[in-house]
């Protein structure tokens, strides 16, 4: 029977509203974005009077999360910055040597005379002169220095590992040492490149660690990556100040010489301090997390020789009195002088936690970068274009949004109203739950938007096309519709769930852009799925116990494909799989004769995008350039129909270098200046760097994303079918990847990130399709136990083919939309897609089923209903 319990339908509408409310704010973007800075203010101490217009532009009680615009929509600038954590190796070993020189020399009499050879790596070699045979005693002394390092995963080991060779010891950190040293380091760099950056007061920064050894930088609204690159290599101001007593507010008067200054940790909290530090950060040398004589966390700190006189004589004449740590303006620490402090180095002590010692740690070293930051990638997107990347993108939407509701009403009537409202439903959901997340939204993030829409009324279609056939056996209206559901949702959840896994391999493997597109695809698919079994259902029901109509979906309406077809699919199957071989053929050899034209993701170098009211002029940009012998350059016009008669655009591609080194900042502002004086009113709407080193890594890391996506979706199908509809699958996925690669070598698209993005999103598309028809094969296998395979694969398609007609179609409509109107940064992208979209109908039904039919499947289906599908058919919305 049609029947939801009440308390369901509440939970699916307040789910519904919820997701909606949370979405609400982005159609009031700059309003709830000037509220939400004004609120920022407010909280950091402003006064609330000079916000109070923007505080008043949203209201209070409503949601205010926004989905938040990636720098292809927003302009700003991108750095990839790898930390050169070995540069921190040496300067720990050689700050070691006073020690290690000191405890050897106490022992002269023992061990003799001593000498540090020079060495090449990080370590100290000291020689023993007059007793090289107590090199074994010289170790066992200098090894009493070790200290255990000051980490939770490496509880028990020691910092230093000394060992003997020929007369001489040798001093080198250890393994665990190093381990941890890496984590201080790139943590510290990262701190400081916050605290950097958070001074100049951009909205919205990423600033977030990439990997073990590097940290992603996306900054909005700064005007070149050159600029960012500054900002990132100013020193913090540290400062160690006598502290003079505790103020009750920031206002409150400190006296000639003083100054009152926040706790950086703890809330209302202020000190009263003598203007004049003591001594400074720039005379830092270290700090290191440490434990005390008692075993608790403790930090350690060094200073070089005039900061440690400096502070030595300061503690002599200062004890029991506190003095603060100040790192850019605020106390970070106002420990107690113990005892007198001589020789430079000191420990703070007090209720730590080994994290809280480290973090401590980090901050007193954040007064300089600990290590030297190498920059992998470097992009500057300029305003104008992500402005008209945000007007591509709303166009494209929006006509594919129309287009999809336009057929799905024709091909469907009223329940294609219904389908409707949970799209529109559906994308609401999306960006609530974007908005929920604190999701980027980047211009491959829009593009899984538009896929999504296309792709969104795939599960409604099948259920639909399930009621038609179940109004054939004159069972009613009511149990048509409830068959209808049951029998459609096994094939649903299948299809995409081997669309989701591809939307996770993309977000673990991938990087920026197409991370934000795997976000808003994998969100898409639960949405999808979300308001296809739930939302629509509900309606349909909800429409249902009113009108009690005696049949649905029976009227005339458009339809692509006739109500019952009878082809034989696999008449001319060798006409079919030889076209597929000679165009695998074809594809191969275009790969191994011209390869593929690598974007500069995967090739390393620059691209500089130009705009201009003048016209292009190839050969005038290459001339201008001719005498900076840049090597490899290629330019060539950007041609769009959305472009303005004043709107001239070009791209000029410089490769790298060499296999080291990446194009520099020099010569990029050496080729801007010389087209500059070539082309007077020409601008530089975005500049891409990608080093040969990342590069390189992109390639590698494209392919194991593809093997990771085939392997996956092989090993679920593998479980949830039989092993031949697994080998099928996969053979076709692979014929369509090969075919996609191929046509991108033969005509010499440029192949990038994000085709790499559009190649995964095939492999989910191609297996949704085949796996629809797979499931349809499985159903039929058990009711006609004695047909022919042949004959029983010929019926599943058949009667799955009106689906898979439909969705292509609404999909192809959606990413035709996207094509023309999205702009030519991601055309490419769509093509790939619009390609797989062919291809991938193509396969499922002319090679996974014929390969299916070559190699037989057991007829006998006797595996228990939770390996065979059945578990999705009984669910109740």
């Amino acid at each position: 029977m049609l029947q939801i319990d009440l308390w369901k339908r509440i939970c699916i509408w307040g789910l519904v509203a919820l997701g909606i409310l949370l979405a609400v704010p982005n159609g009031f973007y700059s309003r709830v974005e000037a509220h939400n800075d004004a609120a920022k203010i407010v909280a950091d101490g402003g006064d609330p009077a000079q916000v109070q217009s923007a505080l008043d532009g949203w209201p209070s009680w409503m949601p205010s999360g926004l989905v938040n615009l990636g720098l292809d929509l927003r302009g700003g600038a991108h750095l990839l910055a790898e930390v050169k954590v070995q540069d921190v190796y040496q300067s720990r070993i050689e700050g070691m040597w006073p020690a290690v020189r000191d405890l050897l020399r106490e022992n002269r009499e023992e061990i003799g005379t001593i000498r540090l050879e020079p060495s090449t790596g990080p370590e100290l070699v000291v020689q023993l002169n007059e007793r090289p045979e107590q090199t074994q005693r010289a170790a066992e002394l200098v090894r009493t220095l070790a200290t255990p390092v000051a980490s939770i995963t490496a509880a028990g080991a020691s910092d230093i590992d000394v060992t003997t060779r020929q007369g001489a010891i040798v001093v080198r950190l250890s393994e665990a040492e190093q381990s941890a040293t890496d984590e201080r380091t790139v943590r510290q760099a990262l701190e400081i490149i916050r605290r950097r950056i958070d001074e100049v007061g951009t909205r919205e920064p990423t600033i977030q660690r990439q990997g073990s050894d590097r940290i992603l930088i996306q900054v909005p609204g700064i005007g070149s990556a050159t600029e960012l690159k500054e900002i990132i290599g100013t020193t913090a101001q540290l400062t160690f100040q006598p502290v003079v007593g505790r103020a009750s507010s920031a206002d409150e008067r400190a006296g000639a010489g003083n100054e009152v200054l926040p706790s950086l940790n703890e809330e209302g909290v202020f000190y009263v301090l003598e203007r004049a530090p003591v001594v400074t950060g720039d005379e830092l040398v270290d700090a290191q997390p440490d434990f005390d004589q008692n075993g608790r966390a403790a930090v350690s700190f060094r200073f070089n020789p005039t900061g440690a006189r400096a502070f030595g004589e300061y503690t002599a004449a200062n004890i029991g009195s506190p003095f603060a740590i100040v790192l850019d303006n605020e106390v970070i620490s106002a420990p107690v002088i113990q005892s007198h402090i001589a020789g430079g180095s000191g420990i703070i002590t007090g209720n730590f936690s080994v994290e809280e010692s480290t973090n401590l740690a980090v901050l007193l070293r954040a007064g300089a970068l600990p290590a030297g930051l190498e920059f992998l990638e470097e992009r500057t997107i300029g305003p104008e274009l992500g402005a008209d990347s945000i007007d591509a993108g709303k166009i494209a939407c929006m006509v594919a949004f129309g287009l999809v509701l336009i057929f799905m009403f024709a091909s469907y009537g009223l329940f294609g109203l219904f389908a409707n409202i949970a799209l529109i439903i559906n994308v609401g959901l999306m960006f609530g739950l974007l908005s929920l997340i604190g999701a980027t939204l980047t211009l491959p993030g829009i593009a899984g938007i538009v896929l999504t829409i296309g792709m969104a009324v795939d599960a409604n279609v099948l259920i639909f096309e399930r009621i038609r056939e179940e109004m054939k056996s004159a069972k009613g209206a009511a149990r048509a519709i409830e068959l209808g559901y049951e029998k459609a949702l096994s094939a649903i959840v299948d299809a995409n769930i081997t669309t989701l896994i591809t939307a996770i391999i993309l977000f673990a493997m991938g990087s920026g852009p197409v991370r934000g597109f795997a976000i808003t695809l994998g969100l898409g698919i639960i949405t999808s799925v979300f308001t296809a079994i739930f939302v629509t259902r509900l309606i349909t029901i909800m429409w249902f116990e009113r009108k009690r109509p005696k049949t649905v979906l029976q009227g005339r309406s458009l339809r692509m494909v006739r109500d019952q077809t009878s082809v034989n699919f696999f008449r001319r199957w060798k006409l079919s799989i030889g076209l597929s071989v000679v165009l695998i053929v074809l594809a191969s050899g275009s790969f191994m004769l011209q390869g593929l034209n690598f974007g500069i993701d995967f090739r390393g170098g620059t691209t500089i995008r130009t705009q201009s009211e003048q016209s292009v002029d190839i050969a005038q940009y290459r001339a201008a350039m001719q005498t900076l012998d840049l090597g490899d350059i290629s330019i060539t016009e950007v041609f769009d129909p959305s472009f303005g008669a004043d709107q001239n655009v070009a791209m000029v591609r410089i490769q790298a270098q060499d296999e080291v080194e990446a194009v520099t900042p020099e010569t990029i502002a050496a080729v801007e200046a010389a087209l500059q004086a070539a082309v007077p009113d020409i601008t530089f709407t975005s500049v891409e760097s990608v080093g040969p080193k990342v590069s390189g890594e992109l390639i590698m890391t494209a392919a194991i994303a593809v093997l990771l996506a085939i392997g996956a979706v092989l090993v679920y199908i593998w479980l949830r079918f039989e092993w031949q509809f697994a080998v099928g699958a996969v053979v076709a996925l692979v014929h369509d990847v090969i075919l996609t690669i191929g046509v991108f070598s033969e005509i010499q698209l440029q192949f990038d990130l994000a085709t790499i993005a559009a190649l995964l999103t095939i492999v989910g598309y191609s297996l949704n399709d085949t796996v629809i028809v797979f499931d349809r094969v499985r159903e039929n296998l058990r009711k006609y136990k004695t047909k022919p395979l042949i004959e029983v694969l010929n019926l599943s398609i058949n009667e799955t083919l009106s689906r898979t007609i439909v969705t292509s179609f609404t999909t192809m409509l959606a990413l035709l939309a996207l094509y023309f109107l999205g702009g030519d940064v991601i055309r490419g992208f769509v093509f790939a897609m619009m390609w797989g979209i062919v291809v991938g109908t193509y396969s499922s039904i002319f090679v996974a089923s014929t390969l299916l039919l070559w190699m037989g499947v057991k007829r006998d289906w006797t595996k228990p209903d939770a390996n065979s599908g059945n578990q999705f058919a009984n669910v109740d919305a």
